[in-house]
């Protein structure tokens, strides 16, 4: 009930979240996860070691590859860290960017709706 509360018009006096900008997050982080999933398979086809897995798959092909990575990039992205992938190499410092970003967005989010309730 209380997201409810959050999208629908006049229910809260100077509501400061709309569905457009709840839908921007989303393909923002979207984008930003894909992204950074991209970086790691391309950067494991060229050959660098970017993680380091507790249970690895034995028979993985591109695309099951592409979702591990997907997955690394969510945990990541989202500051979960569950532990069953640990990067290594260049990996440290592109996860440790990615974590950065994850946590700039929603302050980013934040400021931007107060920016704009001010402003109207």
């Amino acid at each position: 009930m209380s997201l409810r509360t959050i999208f629908i018009p006049n229910t809260i006096k100077g509501k400061v979240v709309s569905v457009e900008n709840f839908v921007y997050l989303t393909f923002v982080y979207i984008t930003i996860l894909i992204g950074f999933g991209l970086v790691y398979i391309v950067l494991e086809t060229k050959g660098y070691q970017i993680m380091i897995e507790q249970y690895p798959m034995p028979t993985e092909n591109f695309v099951e590859r592409f979702g591990t990575y997907l997955y690394f990039s969510a945990v990541t992205l989202f500051s979960v860290g569950y532990g069953d992938i640990a990067p290594i190499g260049i990996g440290r410092f592109i996860a440790m960017v990615e974590a950065l970003i994850g946590y700039t967005i929603p302050a980013a989010f934040v400021a931007k709706a107060v920016y704009d309730r001010e402003r109207k």
